[in-house]
């Protein structure tokens, strides 16, 4: 997950694309939440159509946030256009959608490809697996126009799946990767990368505002930054090395005091994931300094103990980025107020964390693909 912005925002400001986004529910949601959130979808009719602006400058594409879960924006797909809601993951860098081949459980509620209907698909015969923390997906690789607002990439590479696992009871179509092109399952060039090649973008960068307890107002943008999102100057982190959106903690504190990252530690920032999510040990020290009670997959805490749980800071390229109570916890539909910290799943050699949504709504971020870098600054 790469983005790059240059010195000269201003010099190419008029180039940038926002793409609102939409929110919804992880692929690991229970049940429950996932016909409530069914139920909620029903009786908010949205069409990108409909509320769509388009300014001689500037594309934005509206959005909405659902519940504080995972951001989905609009984009289409073929010729004419067929509209699919994905997850613009900086965790991955392949494109993909359901199939009509795709007759599993999981495939029954998003919308699927109808290849026959675009008179510019074209097929192939290769197949590959992607593999996600909770699930994957099986399919074969097509290319097609795809659109995310005004943003046009002719003869795009991607996925239409024919088997997932794993997936079942998400609401959103599938997934628009933006990570680096190294690390793709199918080996096919990322949207991104031919947006930067076509020419449809001036720079190579592309930036996340995430709302916060709001229907609207999420946006990633495309070829530039927008400095009304965030607060200050932008802070510079290197990647740790280029070809994944991987930078390096210096610590993880509370109160002065270290409670993780002690000896320098690694995280991944990804759009992707709603959490913050860390190794099991760490995650329960936190959980056991906030006072939480574990219910289920999820750790709860009074919403009234928000006001007076001291904050918590990630150190990262010797900048302080503290996550008050208030973002890091977060109030479900019954009231109940829970920690977004989580264990990860990963098996690395390095103590590994990862920055999720939770993070990236109070940190503004920019992907700077030019110069192998992430930016932050305090979102408004």
């Amino acid at each position: 997950m790469r983005w790059l912005v240059l010195l000269g925002l201003v010099a190419f400001s008029e180039c940038i694309v926002k793409i609102p986004l939409r929110r919804v529910k992880t692929m690991r949601n229970t049940v429950s939440g996932k016909n409530m959130l069914k139920n909620f979808l029903k009786e908010h009719p949205y069409r990108l159509s409909q509320i769509s602006f388009r300014g001689s400058t500037l594309t934005i594409n509206p959005l909405r946030n659902i519940m504080d879960l995972v951001y989905v924006g609009n984009i289409t797909i073929g010729t004419p256009p067929q509209e699919f809601q994905v997850v613009f993951d900086t965790g991955s860098p392949d494109l993909w959608v359901p199939s009509l081949f795709c007759t599993m459980p999981a495939c029954s509620a998003p919308v699927w490809f109808r290849q026959l209907q675009s008179s510019t698909f074209r097929p192939t015969n290769k197949t590959f697996t992607i593999t996600y923390g909770s699930g994957s997906m099986k399919g074969f690789l097509a290319y097609d126009t795809v659109r995310i607002g005004d943003l046009v990439s002719t003869d795009q590479p991607f996925g239409l799946s024919v088997a997932e696992y794993g997936l079942e009871g998400r609401n959103y179509d599938g997934v628009l990767g933006l990570n680096y092109p190294n690390i793709s399952f199918s080996g096919a060039i990322p949207i991104f990368d031919n947006l930067k090649n076509q020419g449809a973008i001036s720079e190579p960068v592309f930036a996340f505002y995430l709302s916060k307890n709001k229907q609207e107002g999420s946006v990633v943008m495309f070829g530039g930054v927008d400095h009304h999102y965030y607060k200050g100057e932008l802070n510079w982190v290197p990647l740790i090395e280029a070809g994944d959106w991987r930078v390096h903690i210096d610590r993880i504190s509370m109160k002065r005091t270290v409670i993780a990252c002690s000896d320098g530690c690694e995280a991944l920032v990804h759009t992707g994931t709603s959490h913050i999510e860390g190794p099991g040990r760490l995650v329960n020290n936190i959980h056991r300094l906030i006072r939480t009670r574990p219910f289920g997959s999820k750790h709860y805490v009074s919403c009234f103990a928000t006001k007076y749980l001291p904050s918590i800071s990630f150190t990262i390229n010797g900048i302080k980025y503290p996550m008050t109570a208030r973002a890091y916890i977060l109030k479900n539909s019954r009231g109940r107020c829970y920690s977004t910290f989580k264990e990860n799943t990963m098996r690395t050699s390095r103590e590994t964390w990862i920055l999720g949504d939770a993070f990236l709504r109070r940190y503004f971020s920019v992907f700077d693909r030019g110069n192998d870098r992430i930016g932050l600054a305090r979102a408004v």
